[in-house]
Order: C-alpha cells, then structure tokens, then sequence
C-alpha cells in the first residue's frame, strides 16, 4: 500500500501511542508461563504482538477480551508443544523470546516467520540456548529461520557474555532460565533494557542485578512465574517519532502522555535535547508525558549505546536532516540486521530529503539542511519496515510531503500511526 503524507501547516495536540510493544509481549509470555488467570491492561494492538499471543494459545494458553483487558489462564500443568507451526510473522521479538520460552516446553516446536523474520540472525538465541540443553537448528551459520527447536523440562544453568548488546538474546536466556536447574547469570558490556528483569520482580520471580562497568550481570533464580495484574505503559519508541516531529517541524506543540519513561528506554530525548531541542518528560498524574516543541537543532555525535536497541537511530536521522552541521551515527553496525537494513535505510532517506550522506564502517554522517523546511518532496520505499515507514512520515509532515510504498507494514507495531499523525494538523 501506498501512502501520501502532505506537509502540516501546525502541529499541536496530544497523541496517547499504543501499549508498548516490549511489556506487550512479555505481559503474554509470563501470563501463558504462569498457572492460574492473569490480566493485561493496555496490551499493543500491532500485529507483532499478535503473533505472540496467537502462539501462546496454541501452546496451552487462553485468551479472553473484555473491555480494555486481555485475560490469559496459564495452564496448571504448564505449556505444551503445538503439532502446528508457530508463526512469527514479521517479529524478531517474538522469535527471540519465544525460542527461550519454548527451550523449555519438552517437545518439538517449529518457529516460522515471513521473508523479512527470516534473513534475521538467530544464532545469537541458539548459541546460549543450546549451551543450556535444548537443541535449535535453522539455516546456514546464522541459523536463520525456519527454528527447529526440541525443548526440555529441565534445563542447565549457565553463566554466558552476550557478544553483542540485545535485550531480546538476554530475554531468551532469562526465559529459559526460569525452568534451569540453578541460577542463571547474563553478562553484557552495555546495558539493555530492563523490560523483562522489571517484569519478573512484578511476577515473583528473584532478579539481581550487579554493576559491571558499562554493562551489569543479571541473575535469575529458576521459578514459575505467578498470575499478574500487569498494566502496560505508552510505548516510548513509538513517542520517539512525535518527539521529532515536534522538534523538526517550524510550528508545533506536541505531546504524549503516559508512556514507559525508564531511562533506558528514553535515551533519544537525551539525544534531542543535546541537539537543542524543546524536549521534556514531565511527571503528571496519569505517569510520564512526553513534551516536544519547535526547535533549531545542532549536529551531535549519536552512539548506539545511547539508545541502546538503535530503534530510534531511523527517525532520529529526520533530526539530524533537519540540523545545521553534520551529525555522525557511531557504532551503528545492529542496524543492518533489523526488519530490513536500516544502516542503508536510514542513509538512504536523509539523502532522500537532500542531505548529503556518507558511511566509514559501522559510522554514518548526515550534513543537515538546517531545517525541515529545506526537505524536498520525496518518494520512499520503506521495504517493509514499519519504523522506515514513520521516519519517512514524519519527514514528510514536516518538511514537503513525501509518497511512501510498502506503509501498510505500519500495522506490525502501530496501526493507528496515520489516524493519529492527521490528528495533530
């Protein structure tokens, strides 16, 4: 599908974005591992979580609606291995997580997903859950989707150094930790967020976490998750994107109330504010509101490590675009290997929009035109991404409008993105 987005004369309002994505998957998950009736409040509407919550019922799990709650029960006597596929669709997160969740489900199960899911490496699951005793087998050296995974009841502890800085590899690990025969331990030199540490301490189960350096060590005691009122937050990665917007566009006020404001999760507003942005999080009484307003903004140097799942790098490159000076993009290798290659994506639209763009490696640079005025009309191909297509909407929105190809992909994480962004004009 294609989508025109014209330019928006003035932008104000306040926008609330979905449930977010990360405690959406994991409110499931830990509801399904439990035994007994859980609640989520809030729950993401995208269809990457519904991948999620199709496949817990399919292992055992049911789901009722009621009027703003989804309701897991758990079965007493624990999950089991589905004879069918359990289909991904187009989420990492979901196979990830559910590769850690299923390593411990005695049994075989067969993880799919579509084209996109399955270029994606998941040797960096399958290495520390086979270390454990379950047995995963995929296509070629990055054990690349279709997973064949044998799962057991029991599993072995394991203290294990996450090469490369993912909250979805230390999830896995964690979630398969839960039925290890003693205590686990993840490693890893830079931080990532804390979703499923924070929501394991809601659902009983023992979490310690000890400072190494830049990185920490997390610890997991073997337990059942228990039955928990869970109330999920705005998705602060979606906010990313109206956090821009109010800052690039020359008239705006924009606001988005009650979202997950932890500090790893937010790092893009310590971005935009180093960037000269009118930015803030304000406590009010509904939780945490994101404040964005027109701003001049400077180049910066921006490192991976400062918005740690690089989620934000394609919307935060429409900022550096619409900066005066170049912003370089340090160490931002991960990118490449997301729903498409948003290394070459995200170069690709701030040329799109007139910038002059290069890469060194792992680092890419934008020499900004100095404001979203001077953004040309563009056509974007987002291929299939559904963070592509919003950074490309909102260069559009404020600069000279834009045509983007594939935006119907929006529905994976945010299917109201469109209704809500026309809301603001």
């Amino acid at each position: 599908m294609d989508v025109s987005v014209s330019r928006a004369a003035s932008l104000h309002g306040s926008v609330r974005v979905p449930g977010d994505k990360s405690a959406s998957h994991r409110a499931l998950m830990l509801s399904a591992l439990a035994g007994g009736t859980s609640e989520i409040h809030g729950l993401s509407p995208g269809l990457d979580v519904a991948a999620t919550s199709t496949i817990v019922t399919q292992l055992g799990a049911r789901r009722h609606d009621g009027d703003g709650v989804v309701t897991i029960e758990g079965p007493a006597d624990g999950l089991r291995a589905s004879a069918d596929d359990l289909d991904c669709a187009n989420s990492g997160t979901t196979m990830r997580l559910l590769a850690g969740v299923v390593a411990g489900v005695e049994g075989e199960h067969r993880l799919v997903g579509d084209d996109s899911l399955s270029q994606r490496p998941m040797d960096r699951v399958a290495i520390p859950l086979t270390l454990m005793g379950a047995s995963i087998r995929g296509r070629g050296e990055s054990v690349t989707a279709p997973l064949q995974v044998r799962g057991a009841r029991r599993l072995e502890r394991i203290d294990y150094r996450v090469p490369i800085a993912s909250a979805q590899v230390k999830s896995a690990i964690l979630l398969a930790a839960l039925v290890a025969n003693d205590s686990t331990t993840v490693h890893e030199d830079v931080r990532t967020r804390t979703t499923t540490e924070d929501m394991f301490r809601q659902c009983g189960v023992q979490v310690r976490s000890v400072d190494e350096g830049e990185g920490c060590a997390i610890t997991v005691s073997p337990a059942r998750p228990q039955p928990t009122e869970w109330q999920v937050p705005g998705d602060p990665s979606q906010a990313a994107f109206f956090a821009v917007l109010g800052a690039v566009h020359d008239c705006a006020v924009v606001e988005v109330p009650a979202i997950d404001a932890s500090a790893l999760r937010v790092g893009y507003v310590e971005v935009l504010a180093r960037m000269g942005a009118a930015v803030s999080l304000e406590s009010r009484d509904e939780g945490v509101t994101l404040v964005s307003q027109s701003s001049q903004l400077t180049a910066i140097e921006v490192f991976a490590r400062e918005v740690p799942s690089v989620d934000e790098v394609p919307v935060l490159c429409v900022a550096a675009a619409a900066a005066s000076g170049v912003s370089a993009f340090r160490e931002m290798g991960e990118l490449r290997v997301k729903e498409s290659d948003r290394f070459a994506g995200s170069m690709a639209l701030a040329r799109a929009l007139g910038c002059r763009v290069w890469n060194e490696g792992e680092d890419f640079f934008i020499e900004g035109l100095g404001s979203a005025e001077r953004f040309a009309h563009f056509r974007f191909d987002a291929v299939l991404d559904h963070r592509m297509v919003m950074a490309s909407a909102v260069a559009g929105c404020a600069g000279a409008g834009c045509d983007i190809t594939g935006a119907d992909t929006v529905a994976s994480s945010y299917p109201g993105f469109f209704n809500d962004l026309a809301a603001l004009s």
